[in-house]
């Protein structure tokens, strides 16, 4: 059966999309909400890390490059917080290289998406990564 994953609803999913860029916030936002999630963002990691704990979310995207702190710090302080380790952290970056994708790796994370990343690949990521 090679289409199960095209039947898993992501209703009442709750998504944390943390990007210092109000076109993809807004973008992944809408994505998201039309397949019933639930979606909160942050411009940063210190607004995300501040949200995290009262809103709790199954999966979170979070931007490499932010000001103050960036991707790899956000998510790495993420995974260090035993209540959120096994949250699934995935990377966005608008650079396709290695060396992103390894250091992602190194501080975490689950997976990596190149910005403009499409509607498949976003959903794709949650169905991969959130176990209902």
């Amino acid at each position: 059966m090679g289409n199960e994953q095209a039947l898993v609803s992501l209703s009442g999913l709750k998504v944390m999309v943390i990007d210092d860029s109000k076109t993809i916030r807004r973008t992944a936002e809408t994505l998201l909400k039309k397949e019933g999630c639930e979606v909160v963002t942050a411009t940063d990691g210190f607004e995300a890390l501040s949200k995290i704990t009262d809103q709790d979310p199954d999966i979170i995207f979070v931007d490499i490059m932010m000001p103050r702190l960036d991707g790899y710090q956000t998510c790495a302080l993420i995974k260090n917080n035993n209540v959120f380790k096994r949250t699934p952290v995935i990377m966005l970056s608008s650079k396709d290289g290695l060396f992103d994708k390894a250091r992602g790796r190194i501080v975490g994370s689950e997976q990596y998406l190149t910005k403009p990343f499409t509607k498949d690949e976003l959903l794709g990521a949650i169905k991969t990564h959130v176990k209902r």
